[in-house]
């Protein structure tokens, strides 16, 4: 009998649809309605970075209740009603001082639902974890459904309409967590060390640091890449597509990467993933006019995002076992999408107008080679 089988499969697979749908409204339009509601670069870097700089802490807070109490579950289906009420404070009002409020609020909670899934997600799979991606998967699926879909949409009618789209994602989330059952204690190792012991080991270390290095690189396109392509001329529709081919690589890596991981290994798998990352943030930088270079840069997603998540999640599993778990994923996520993606949306913001996309990007590649070097030196065979 197949692994998945014996899991709620359909359920997670759901959550992970509507989870990442949200993220196909959020990440590429999001700067386009800001824009549109005349904020600048710096405001524009500013307003994302809040809700990257929660990340910091509430992963950790609710990975701390979780793991004493729990109910996993339970913390998701809250903390995801909450968001989705939170981010309609979006249509009440456009002022910078209100829009960074209800971000705050907004992302203190929906920070709190993924790392909780992720272990919810694990626990199920237990020792067959190997087989996260073909869950992880529709969560991709339901990103480029959305991006296509509003990509086109936005052709048409104003993006004025994105927070609306936003709200109906999150409400997705939430119906379709009544329906995901807590997983089960079986999973949970009961043998693991303190937690401090761990987080001092200098293979650890190194892995936190790596993931910030990583999702910092990211900054500049998670908060202006379709800024970017709209100033050189690019269609929103197209726009769009360029966004979606990015997470179908992104699935086709999912697709097999739990063939990849047993047979190369985690550290490979990461240091490929790091100096690929490289290479697009490059391509971006210095062609943005070239479409076909662009596509390329779009397919390497699959590497920048996709087998370095995959591999991170792996590795998280196999050293913070037991009731470390759900404090593990949390880390993971501060340390990356939390610290790094503070740093880099605003360091992003802060560069764009002067000196530049261009360098913005650059930089970006040689944060990536910088964390590739550390993971070549420190990151222990897996």
């Amino acid at each position: 009998m197949s692994p998945l089988k014996k899991t709620p499969y359909w359920r997670l697979s759901g959550f992970y649809f509507f989870y990442f749908a949200s993220l196909g409204v959020f990440v590429p339009y999001w700067g386009l309605y800001l824009e549109w509601n005349h904020f600048s670069a710096d405001e524009i870097g500013e307003l994302t970075a809040i809700v990257l700089l929660t990340r910091v802490i509430a992963p950790y807070i609710w990975g701390w209740i979780a793991d004493h109490k729990g109910k996993r579950m339970q913390i998701v289906r809250s903390a995801s009603f909450i968001a989705a009420i939170a981010f309609s404070g979006v249509l009440l009002g456009n002022s910078y001082f209100w829009i960074a409020a209800v971000m705050l609020v907004f992302s203190f909670f929906w920070n709190a639902i993924l790392p909780q899934f992720e272990a919810t997600t694990l626990q199920h799979l237990g020792e067959h974890s190997h087989h996260y991606s073909k869950i992880r998967v529709w969560g991709s699926i339901g990103f480029i459904v959305i991006v296509m879909l509003l990509g086109s949409l936005f052709e048409h009618v104003s993006i004025e309409i994105m927070p609306v789209a936003m709200v109906i994602t999150l409400l997705g989330i939430w119906l379709i967590s009544l329906k995901v059952p807590e997983s089960l204690t079986r999973h949970l190792s009961l043998d693991h060390q303190p937690l401090m012991s761990i987080l001092k080991q200098p293979t650890v270390i190194a892995f936190l640091v790596i993931c910030f290095l990583m999702l910092l690189s990211h900054g500049p396109y998670y908060t202006f890449y379709s800024i970017y392509l709209e100033d050189h001329q690019y269609s929103r529709s197209l726009i769009g597509q360029l966004w979606a081919l990015g997470v179908v690589a992104e699935v086709v890596v999912f697709l097999f990467m739990h063939r990849w991981l047993p047979r190369y290994g985690i550290r490979k798998v990461l240091l490929l993933s790091l100096l690929l990352s490289a290479i697009r943030w490059l391509i971006i930088g210095l062609f943005p006019d070239q479409l076909s270079l662009l596509l390329i840069a779009q397919l390497l997603h699959a590497a920048s995002f996709g087998s370095f998540h995959v591999a991170a999640i792996a590795w998280v599993h196999q050293h913070f076992t037991g009731k470390h778990q759900g404090r593990g994923q949390a880390l993971y996520s501060m340390a990356g999408f939390g610290a790094g993606g503070v740093i880099g949306s605003l360091s992003s913001g802060y560069l764009w107008e002067n000196p530049g996309p261009t360098f913005t990007f650059s930089l970006a590649a040689a944060v990536s080679i910088i964390a590739y070097l550390i993971a070549f030196r420190w990151l222990k065979a897996t």
